[in-house]
This record gives C-alpha cells, sequence and structure tokens, in this order.
C-alpha cells in the first residue's frame, strides 16, 4: 500500500483521563442531528429468520429480497454460528480493547500499514478525528494476513476468532446463495466471485464522550464490501442509518447478526441491492464496542454488473473493473457518503 497515514492517538485512553472538553481535532459539530427523540415511532430495519430461509420458505425469502431493495440492511437472526463462539468473541473483543496500553502498542498501527489498533486514513495533522478506536485486520485468504498481527493476539482469544472468521465466511456464502435464488440468477454468477473471497474485519471501541452531539464515532459512509456482518459486542445502540432521508437510529436484538449491502453487491446487482449510508454515534454514559466482518469477493478478478441481470431494458449501471484497482480506490479516497460509488457509474448522454 503505498499511502502513509498518521497515526492517531487512542481515544479509549483520552476518555479515561476524565475530560469534560472535547479536544478540538475531534470536534464535528456540524453533524446532521444526533439526538433521536423518540425511537418507537420510528420504523425498524427488517428481521429475517435465516432458519426459514433454510427451510426454503418463500415469504422469508421475499422478505429478504425486499430487505435488500429497499433498506440495504437487516437483523439476521437464527442464524446458526454457535451461540458460544460468538458469546467467547464477545467478551475477548471487550477485554482486547481493555488490555494495558503497552501491550497494545505491540499492535498499535504503523504509517505504511491499515492493520492494528489506531485509525483508518488519516492524510494531515489538520484533519478531523473521529470519536473511536478500531482494531482492523485482514483474516482471508491467509497470505493477506499481517504476519505479525493476528499470530501475536492472545489465547484463546486468536483460536476465537479463527474459528469465527471461518463461520462467518460460511454464512456469507449461504446468504449470497439465496441472494441469487431471490435475484433468480444461475447459482455460480455471483458465488464463483467468493472461490477465493477475502475477508477483514474490524472491531470499534466507541467510549462515553462528555459532549456526543459534538463528535461522531464513524462518518456517514457506505461500505465498499459486498457483505458486512455486525456483531454488536455490548448491545448499546450507536448505529444509525439513513433512510429516506432520515437518520434512523438501529435497536440492536441480542444473539442477531446486522447485515448489509455494500457497494460491491450494488456493482453485481446492477443497482437492484443498494448499499445505505450509516454512521455510529456516541453516547456520554458507556462505551459501545463492536466487530464488522466485511466479506469481499476474489482480489484476482472483476467486479461489475452480473451478465445475467444487464439486459435492453436494464442496460448496465457501472464501469467493469479489476478488484484490486476498485480496492486500491477505495483505500485511497475519503469516505464520504456514497461518493466512492458514484466514480463507477456510467452516466449516459442525455440528448433531447
Amino acid at each position: 500500500m503505498g499511502h502513509t497515514s498518521i497515526l492517531a492517538p487512542s481515544v479509549q485512553e483520552l476518555a479515561k483521563q476524565g475530560i469534560t472538553k472535547v479536544p478540538k481535532q475531534y470536534l464535528q459539530p456540524n453533524q446532521d442531528p444526533i439526538v433521536v427523540s423518540n425511537t418507537t415511532s420510528l420504523p425498524q430495519i427488517p428481521i429475517i429468520n435465516f432458519d426459514k430461509l433454510l427451510c426454503e420458505d418463500a415469504t422469508e425469502l421475499e422478505k429478504l429480497d425486499h430487505a435488500c431493495k429497499e433498506w440495504g440492511f437487516f437483523q439476521l437472526i437464527n442464524h446458526g454460528v454457535n451461540p458460544s463462539l460468538v458469546e467467547n468473541v464477545k467478551i475477548r473483543v471487550e477485554q482486547f480493547f481493555n488490555l494495558p496500553v503497552e501491550e497494545k502498542k505491540k499492535f498499535w498501527q504503523t504509517p505504511k500499514e491499515l492493520q492494528g489498533f489506531g485509525q483508518a486514513y488519516i492524510r494531515s495533522e489538520e484533519e478531523k478525528l473521529i470519536w473511536g478506536d478500531m482494531f482492523y485486520i485482514k483474516t482471508l485468504p491467509m497470505y493477506s494476513r499481517n504476519p505479525h498481527l493476528i499470530p501475536s493476539i492472545p489465547q484463546p482469544f486468536r483460536d476465537n476468532l479463527e474459528n469465527y472468521s471461518l463461520e462467518l465466511n460460511k454464512l456469507c456464502v449461504t446468504i449470497i446463495e439465496f441472494l441469487s435464488k431471490a435475484l433468480k440468477i444461475k447459482p455460480n454468477e455471483l458465488l464463483d466471485l467468493f472461490e477465493e473471497g477475502s475477508q477483514s474485519m474490524r472491531m470499534n471501541y466507541y467510549p462515553p464522550c462528555p459532549q456526543p452531539e459534538q463528535v461522531i464515532g464513524l462518518d456517514p459512509h457506505s461500505d465498499a464490501t459486498v457483505l458486512t456482518i455486525l456483531l454488536e459486542v455490548n448491545d448499546i445502540q450507536g448505529l444509525q442509518i439513513k433512510k429516506d432521508g432520515m437518520w434512523i437510529p438501529i435497536n440492536p436484538i441480542s444473539d442477531a447478526f446486522v447485515v448489509n449491502v455494500g457497494d460491491t453487491l450494488e456493482i453485481l446487482t446492477n443497482g437492484i441491492y443498494r448499499s445505505i449510508e450509516h454512521r455510529a454515534t456516541v453516547n456520554s454514559v458507556k462505551e459501545r464496542i463492536s466487530m464488522a466482518t466485511f466479506q469481499n469477493p476474489y482480489m484476482g478478478g472483476y467486479i461489475g454488473p452480473t451478465p445475467s441481470l444487464v439486459t435492453p431494458e436494464s442496460p448496465a449501471l457501472f464501469k467493469t473493473i479489476a478488484a484490486a484497482d476498485y480496492l486500491k480506490a477505495h483505500l485511497s479516497s475519503k469516505i464520504q457518503g456514497k461518493s466512492f460509488l458514484d466514480n463507477f457509474r456510467i452516466h449516459k448522454e442525455i440528448h433531447d
């Protein structure tokens, strides 16, 4: 990776000092208002029962299709990933963030390496920082891993992570199979891209903040992925999605995954399924911990609209581009809403 990132201090450590005012570099007061007065009256993202999908329940498949078209987000219940594994991952992620600073330094990012503890893509000293720490690792394929990071993660967390990585990869493939059914395309058109798919994980720690409405945990963005599978580690609300111009908070269901459509899936489905802007907000009382698993296609292939979804009636809306170039472009762009995806749209000339 050619770019160099400036290393960020730990927000977790900053918050521990009991500050009452937020340092200037974190102040981002010009956000859409964070405060949600009455969450009960707001629409909630669809809940998909994975068990029912496995039993070939046609209504559930329609619900999944609708969720990806209209919401770009859903909560997946009965997902079949071993509950004790998920429970262990939650406990260990929290312990990992609470390691002594000296221990954490071994895992800190370097200016040329995004993997490790820190923040993503800081290019200048003036740049605003988010109110959160992350720990980012590439997990699959094996050769994309940083040779120092995963082997240094303490046991039993390391084994939990290995198992979780494989389980989520399998879950992703099964979801793609159901989406292929819903789209009525040949089973392998999308699946072939995942033969050697790539996966990475981002653990997030958003400490409480004395001025929560003046900061942001994660700026509004859509994911560059095919699918993102989010585990809410401590069930604290903070994730919000943009629907019909409104920011809607997601109330995490215990034991569910929050799954969302990424930009790559929007391209692959030629705009049928849509990636949605979302952001992370923080509160003044309690930290929020989450863990996102990003699933992507084979990095040696191409990303473009799936051939059978391109017809004279629905021509290609996106260019086809080498997956590696797509990823490179994403890593070097500033994350702002869905602006990244716009670079790949085919803009038709309009003639009178």
